[in-house]
């Protein structure tokens, strides 16, 4: 069940809830119930910070992997290069086509590290979004519960 599922009973049960008479608006709502949805909401909620640190992992991984081969394209250029350095006009060639070799990694890995990161942000202010929104639903059921007390 999601924090929004349980959120979603605990607000029908305080509307359900019998009013104490002669009370200003005090209401009886079954303790132990309460208590488990409670539970149920401590429960789920760590699966939600499980996937924001995933998350945040995966764009390690991404990055750990961009990095890696943008290292072996490089050394691939280098090898390409040494080999051809034999002949002068050989090797300007091979220098210029070793850096465009170079370069082409390194926005290939600065791409992908961009595009990383913005997946990242998207996918975590996804979860800041559901966590607040969760929050709020969780301040408005204590508020409830205490006002009527």
């Amino acid at each position: 069940m999601s924090i929004e599922e349980i959120l979603e009973i605990m607000d029908e049960n305080l509307d359900k809830a019998m009013q104490v008479p002669f009370s200003n608006k005090k209401s009886l709502v079954d303790v132990e119930k309460m208590r488990d949805l409670v539970e149920e909401i401590r429960l789920n909620m760590p699966n939600e910070v499980k996937q924001a640190k995933k998350l945040v992992q995966d764009r390690k991984t991404i990055v750990e992997d961009a990095r890696a081969e943008a290292d072996v394209l490089i050394k691939k250029a280098e090898e390409r290069a040494k080999q051809l350095a034999s002949q002068q006009e050989v090797t300007k060639l091979a220098q210029q086509r070793a850096n465009e070799i170079m370069s082409a990694a390194q926005q290939k890995s600065n791409s992908m590290r961009s595009t990383s990161n913005e997946y990242i942000d998207n996918m975590l202010s996804s979860v800041e979004e559901l966590l607040s929104h969760d929050l709020v639903n969780i301040k408005k059921a204590r508020s409830a519960l205490k006002a009527n007390k």
